[in-house]
Formats: structure tokens, C-alpha cells, sequence
């Protein structure tokens, strides 16, 4: 099987992946109380090396940005050296990271903010969910519209993200904007009623995501860059009023700057994966890149999907919380450890740098029996 496409090398720009299994992005909650990373992060990344490509956690760009408790930043220089520890310990392996650079928006909660300060997004529209603290799940309160005047300063936070993740040694970076967080709050227009030039039209909804990602390019080329996208997913309280045209619109104007992937869950989030509200051919026709799909990937998914060119790369997530080896596991067609749900958010080195690898002797009766 290890002949087949999706464990052959990928040219993803000036990166070379050696297969085309992706580690999703996995927001696990086990930083320190200043957001920086430990040296079990170390360990849990270097386990999983063998990825053809690892997208790091979702990493916030300012404490602004925070919406989760014990999630890593990006901003400090104590955060950046223990980054770079991560980052060290994958090229080591031979692996290759990009880190996620997020701000989650509204899906915050004072508890998480210097001063308790309301969380920010395009409009002062409250969602109906819950935040993450320390103390426990919270309700979210409205946050406050970003004032037209202070996108610069949020921009600059991206920029300033996008230069410390280079100076943490990361691959490349990818542009959250997805998942009800900020930029897709800017994009959907459940989440976005402004007046001024950053709201109204698909267009003038876009242009903020737009100048974001544009400002990230400036630091780290077009394509080490790729940006996540969840048409139709619902996660977080989104909704649009015509998504096919919203996100086909936005792919071709990804596609236009030549980046490094565009990352697509495809479905609904954590559920069915073919309920489209825009269908992932249309998506990866308009960006007419690399294109990485997402969500409930199973082997016999990905290995089709890659076999007759509906993605180029395949990411797994939760099964890479339970097999660091996974890659091996799929090439192998071994059977996978379960998660343990329990240990997914918070907590200690259990459930997060524990799980077995296959035996040597488990690794020769698999291959036997291929």
C-alpha cells in the first residue's frame, strides 16, 4: 500500500512533505498560565514527526485572541523560546510545522482577557455558546464591534504572530479562518452587520480577512502560507445567508495569491462530512491549489480521495491524538488506539504523550499481512 499516493513525497512549495498525511491542528489546553508551552509539547509533537506535515494547535496571536483556557500564544518572547524547542525537536525527526495563527473573536470571555475586557468581532452580535475558562464553562457575553480605526492594530498583531512563528522556526504558517473565529466573523453575514467599508457586500466582507492574509505573505512568502476555511460547518454560531457564493468567492481570491493550501472542512464539523453547503470540488476548483481536506478522514477516505485527485492532502485529527505513529498505522493498515475523551482539554501528560506506538514484532505481522 505504500505505493499508493498518499504515502508518496508532496512538493508543497519550497517544503517537501515526505507523504501526504496532515496532523490537523489540535487545541489540546495543556500550556502554562502564561500561554507558553511545556516539554510535554515537545514530546507530543516529536511523536508525530512522521506526519507528512504537522499544522501546530490553534496558537493565539494576542491575548486579544484568546478564547480557550491554557491555550499557547505566540506573542512573548518566553513563548517564541519554547516554540522554537518544539519546532527543533520535528526537524529533528525529519518532519516539517506550520503553526496556526488564531484570534478567536467573540468566542471569548472576560475571564480570559488582561483587565476582563469584553471580547471583540465584527459586530456586537452575542453567539449562543459557551467559553472555556479556568473556573469552568461560562456563557459568553456580547462582545464589542471592532472599531474601523483599530483593524490596523489587529492586523499588526497577525504580522507580529506571523514573525515570531519564523523566529520559532516553523515551516510556515496557516491563517485561521474558520470555525466561527474572528476572520470567519468578518466573512459570514450571521456575524458581520457593519456599515463601513468592512461589511455589506461579499466584497467589503472579505477585505479585512483579505488584508490580513496579505499582511502575513509580506513576512513569510505566499506559499509558506495557507489559510483553513469551514463553509457551512455551523461550528460556533455561523451562518450565511448564501455560503456558496461567499466562500467561492473567497477561494478564488486565495487562489489569485498563490498559497502555499487552502485547508477545507469539508461538512459539518464533527459530524457528517457530506453535507456540503459548498462542495469541496467546487472550493478547490476556484482556489486551484494545493488543496487539504478535513474532517472524519478515515484511511479508505483518504487513500480514494487522494488516488483520483480530489485532494491533494488528507488531514486526520483525533486519530492522531491516540496513534503517534499513525502514519505508519494507515500505510501498515494496522488497527488505531482509541482516544480517551477524558484526557482531550486539559491536564497533564496522560492521555497526551502516553499512547503506544506499534511493537516491532506488531510492525513485521502487519506488513506480513499486507
Amino acid at each position: 500500500m505504500a505505493t499508493q499516493k498518499l504515502f508518496e513525497p508532496y512538493n508543497l512549495g519550497p517544503n517537501t512533505l515526505s507523504n501526504r498525511i496532515v496532523m490537523a491542528p489540535l487545541t489540546r489546553s495543556r500550556a502554562d498560565d502564561t500561554d507558553t508551552p511545556k516539554d510535554m509539547h515537545v514530546v507530543h509533537y516529536r511523536q508525530r514527526a512522521s506526519a507528512g506535515l504537522i499544522i501546530s494547535e490553534a496558537t493565539q496571536i494576542s491575548n486579544e485572541g484568546k478564547g480557550y483556557a491554557w491555550t499557547p500564544g505566540i506573542y512573548s518572547d518566553e513563548q517564541v523560546a519554547a516554540w522554537k524547542r518544539v519546532t527543533d525537536a520535528v526537524h529533528a525527526e525529519g518532519g516539517k510545522i506550520f503553526m496556526q495563527l488564531w484570534h478567536v473573536g467573540r468566542i471569548s470571555h472576560p475571564d480570559l482577557q488582561h483587565g476582563g475586557r469584553l471580547p471583540v468581532s465584527a459586530s456586537a452580535i452575542q453567539p449562543d455558546q459557551q467559553a472555556f475558562t479556568e473556573t469552568g464553562f461560562k456563557p459568553i457575553p456580547t462582545p464589542r464591534a471592532l472599531e474601523t480605526d483599530e483593524l490596523p492594530r489587529v492586523i499588526a498583531d497577525y504580522v507580529k504572530a506571523a514573525e515570531n512563528a519564523k523566529a520559532a522556526g516553523f515551516d510556515g504558517v496557516e491563517v485561521h479562518s474558520a470555525n466561527g473565529y474572528l476572520l470567519d466573523q468578518f466573512l459570514q453575514d450571521s456575524t458581520n452587520k457593519r456599515t463601513d467599508a468592512y461589511g455589506g457586500s461579499i466584497e467589503n466582507r472579505m477585505r479585512f480577512p483579505l488584508e490580513v492574509i496579505d499582511a502575513v505573505v509580506k513576512v513569510w512568502g505566499a506559499d509558506r502560507v495557507g489559510v483553513r476555511v469551514s463553509p457551512g460547518s455551523g461550528a460556533n454560531d455561523m451562518a450565511d445567508s448564501d455560503p456558496e457564493a461567499l466562500f467561492l468567492a473567497y477561494a478564488k481570491e486565495l487562489g489569485q495569491r498563490k498559497l502555499a493550501y487552502l485547508h477545507v472542512i469539508e461538512g459539518l464539523i464533527w459530524q457528517d462530512r457530506d453535507k456540503e453547503d459548498v462542495t469541496s470540488d467546487k472550493l478547490r476548483d476556484a482556489f486551484g491549489g494545493t488543496y487539504m481536506g478535513n474532517n472524519q478522514y478515515t484511511r479508505e477516505i483518504a487513500i480514494e480521495r487522494a488516488e483520483i485527485g480530489q485532494v491533494d492532502l488528507a488531514c486526520f485529527g483525533r486519530p492522531f491524538i491516540a496513534n503517534p505513529d499513525l502514519v505508519e498505522r494507515l500505510k501498515l493498515d494496522a488497527p488505531l488506539n482509541e482516544p480517551d475523551k477524558d484526557t482531550f482539554y486539559g491536564g497533564d501528560e496522560k492521555g497526551y504523550i502516553d499512547y503506544p506506538f506499534l511493537s516491532e514484532e506488531e510492525k513485521t505481522r502487519f506488513a506480513d499481512a499486507a
